[in-house]
């Protein structure tokens, strides 16, 4: 199967995840994030609301440092979509541009440049390796 399958498989899986169920509460899905399974991080990190800074954006640099890729992956392209509201998370979204995996480097890069436009008009660029 080819990564591009995968990956559409992935988002189909995760969309059908949640047929049929209530859909939950921003703590809820908090709590979801720091669990242990890594299908419910991801689903908590890709479907926490961003209109809730405040409370989702810690949680968020948080999984920034997710022994998953996809999970660092997702925060980082979250915290971009929140933009300014997630100036907190700049210092930690530096770090991952150090990040093993080159897409959570990348996100990183270009989150950044959404948070803080000025001080970052384009992407940083990431470290080559990462390591």
């Amino acid at each position: 199967m080819s990564i591009r399958a995968y990956r559409v498989l992935l988002l189909c899986t995760l969309v059908c995840a949640g047929c049929g169920k209530k859909e939950k509460t921003t703590s809820e899905l908090l709590t979801d994030l720091k669990g242990g399974e890594e299908r419910d991080r991801l689903i908590a990190v890709r479907t926490v609301p961003n209109g809730e800074p405040a409370q989702v954006v810690p949680a968020l640099i948080e999984a920034l440092k997710d022994k998953e890729n996809d999970v660092r992956l997702s925060a980082a392209i979250k915290l971009g979509v929140i933009g300014e509201p997630a100036r907190d998370a700049l210092p930690a979204l530096e770090g991952a541009l150090k990040d093993r995996d080159a897409r959570v480097r990348e996100a990183a890069g270009k989150a950044m440049s959404r948070i803080d436009p000025v001080k970052y008009p384009t992407p940083p660029k990431a470290a080559a390796k990462g390591r």
